[in-house]
């Protein structure tokens, strides 16, 4: 095949996911599925070319950069919270998958070996974190079943991979189980050890670092230089791929410029995209191919369903069982347990994808009846992103459970920002010197409460009659953007300037533009009321009081500022007599003159649906 043939089938299969992933966001549909479904059908279509999918390519091609993505976008903090689950869930339940898929395998194929058997149960095992939380992203599930799941996904084809390899040696001889112990033992150490020296090193080099293009040129090399080196000692790539990306993305903030970090944010956002995506179009593209082999098995056509469809159902009662199991003895052992309707969730979240197929192609071609463990997961792949991708939204909704709240997001966000504007405030009068000009040092005070207000202004939107400062300041600020790029446009045109001058102009215009936009309100969901997030309740010992109900002196108006008729933002009540006045982002700031004129220490918001609380002493949400 020439290069011109590579070139146009490669941009081809781009085109094709843009073409499909948009159409499915369009109609709401499941982007894998419809990949798939495009897939298959173009699979029969006469013309199109065969496209192969190597299991080298994509174990060492396509899995490293993938898991990189997720690895580095993890919180390293959340995995050290949760990382039991993690692992029961990934390690745990990809073992009992194994053994239990294996022995159906086993019962319902004819003429397959037991090592073989385990081999299809390893190879199903793990779950593809990918399509189920991109379901829990778009129903708003709960944020720590999104964790876990992208935590399994993390480590879970570790395990599987690790499994799959016993199990082909076994096919070919006996495997002790001290062997087994020690192979699984290596492959973790291996692997843990390689991760922590390849994201200790590249940390380093990349702390050194100015040049965006550089940085994001290194990240990119570094999955394949922790993947290849830990498999050369026989360790897991995987697992060294994911501790490379947890040490580097929870380093990222204290080593990286901004520039580079979003640099290197919308560079690895994109390859995920393209990656995961055309992945699905290619399983879609095996169905021909994996038919055909299938055809010279000597089964039938009655014999090749109910493989399928026992191998598909004992891969989804498998992990039904684990989550009940789980739940049973964490209450028998009155350990700390999810909620059922989280286990649920869980339990029904086990579509499978890329590393699936991509381990079936692995197994020898001297394996007995390769094809149709080949075709059975496929049926699994396609099976569980059908029946799962189609019903997990419903079963989320029908459980009802609590979405990420954005009321309570905004609350956090504007309590950190407040915190780092003071932090911010307190070293400018230290590091300022009476040769500084007073209106730069104003000007920075300003810019640093500009974001701090912006910030607390995102709350009680739902009662917001006329659109906040911050609010008028973008609108404003916007449109002047726009006089200012077209008048850009007429220099550059015009050739007023030099190229690379004008591209200097062009990027300040759209870090500013970037820095306005805002990608969602965060307007809190008016049947919730907003509380304060109980990782700061009680941070203080004025919020820790238990302050007696107090009448507010008005209920919807700043008494102040309709004495001086001025306008108010928002509405704060102190606890100690009922007060009531405006917030910071206010004109008058008549809330904290109270403050300065009583010593009262705690108010809370009278927005309606708000609870939270402020302590003007200590600085303290709770």
């Amino acid at each position: 095949m020439s290069g011109v043939e590579i070139a146009v089938e490669l941009v081809a299969l781009v085109v094709a996911v843009l073409l499909v992933t948009a159409a499915a966001r369009k109609l709401d549909w499941s982007a894998p599925l419809c990949l798939i479904a495009v897939g298959v059908v173009a699979s029969y279509v006469p013309g199109i070319p065969d496209y192969e999918l190597d299991p080298e390519v994509v174990l060492l091609g396509l899995l490293p950069p993938l898991l990189y993505a997720t690895a580095i976008r993890t919180s390293l903090i959340d995995f050290r919270r949760n990382r039991g689950p993690i692992l029961l869930l990934s390690v745990g339940l990809v073992i009992f998958t194994t053994a239990a898929v294996g022995v159906v395998a086993w019962l319902v194929i004819p003429g397959l070996p037991l090592a073989a058997g385990l081999a299809i149960g390893a190879v199903v095992a793990p779950p593809d974190a990918v399509a189920a939380t991109a379901v829990a992203r778009k129903v708003g599930m709960p944020r720590k079943l999104t964790r876990l799941l992208e935590g399994e996904s993390l480590f879970n084809d570790a395990a599987a991979l690790v499994a799959l390899r016993t199990a082909i040696a076994a096919i070919a001889g006996s495997v002790s189980l001290l062997q087994v112990g020690g192979d699984f033992l290596l492959a973790a150490g291996g692997g843990l050890v390689i991760g922590f020296a390849v994201g200790a090193i590249a940390a380093m080099i990349r702390t050194r670092l100015q040049d965006p293009v550089t940085d994001t040129a290194l990240s990119l090399v570094v999955p394949f230089i922790a993947y290849i080196a830990a498999e050369a000692i026989h360790g897991s790539g995987v697992i060294a791929v994911v501790v490379a990306g947890l040490i580097l993305g929870h380093k990222a903030p204290s080593m990286l410029s901004g520039r580079s970090r979003l640099a290197s944010r919308l560079n690895w956002q994109t390859i995920q995209f393209l990656l995961e995506n055309i992945v699905f179009l290619l399983i879609g593209l095996q169905v021909r191919r994996i038919m055909t082999e299938v055809g010279d098995s000597g089964l039938s056509a009655l014999q090749l369903v109910v493989i399928c469809l026992a191998t598909l159902a004992a891969t989804i009662v498998t992990r039904i069982v684990w989550m009940a199991g789980i739940g049973l003895a964490r209450r028998l052992f009155r350990r700390h347990a999810w909620p059922w309707r989280y286990s649920a969730v869980i339990a029904w979240a086990g579509m499978r994808g890329v590393v699936t197929l991509a381990a079936a192609f692995v197994l020898p071609a001297d394996t007995p009846q390769r094809a149709v463990l080949v075709l059975v997961a496929f049926v699994v792949v396609a099976g569980t992103l059908l029946l799962h991708g189609t019903t997990l939204p419903v079963l989320v909704r029908r459980l009802k459970l609590p979405p990420p709240d954005p009321g309570e997001d905004a609350l956090q966000e504007a309590a950190v920002l407040h915190d780092m504007t003071r932090a911010a405030l307190d070293e400018l009068e230290k590091i300022r010197t009476p040769e500084d000009p007073e209106d730069i040092v104003e000007r920075l005070r300003s810019r640093l409460q500009h974001r701090s207000d912006s910030a607390w202004e995102e709350l009680g939107r739902q009662s917001a009659l006329t659109e906040t400062p911050s609010d008028a300041y973008r609108r404003l600020r916007l449109k002047l953007l726009e006089v200012e790029r077209a008048k850009f446009l007429e220099a550059r045109d015009s050739g007023m300037a030099d190229d690379d001058v004008l591209r200097r102009i062009l990027e300040r215009l759209d870090i500013e533009e970037s820095m306005l936009d805002r990608e969602e309100e965060t307007v809190p969901d008016s049947d919730r009321e907003l509380r304060t997030p109980a990782a700061t309740a009680g941070s203080c010992k004025h919020l820790a009081k238990s302050w007696p109900e107090v009448q507010p002196d008005a209920a919807d108006v700043c008494a102040e500022c309709v004495a001086n008729g001025t306008t108010w933002v928002h509405l704060r009540k102190c606890l100690k007599c009922g007060n009531v006045a405006c917030c910071d982002s206010s004109p008058s700031k008549h809330a904290t003159q109270h403050f300065h004129d009583t010593l009262h220490p705690v108010m809370r918001s009278q927005e309606p649906g708000e609870t939270w609380r402020w302590c003007f002493v200590d600085k303290q949400l709770g």
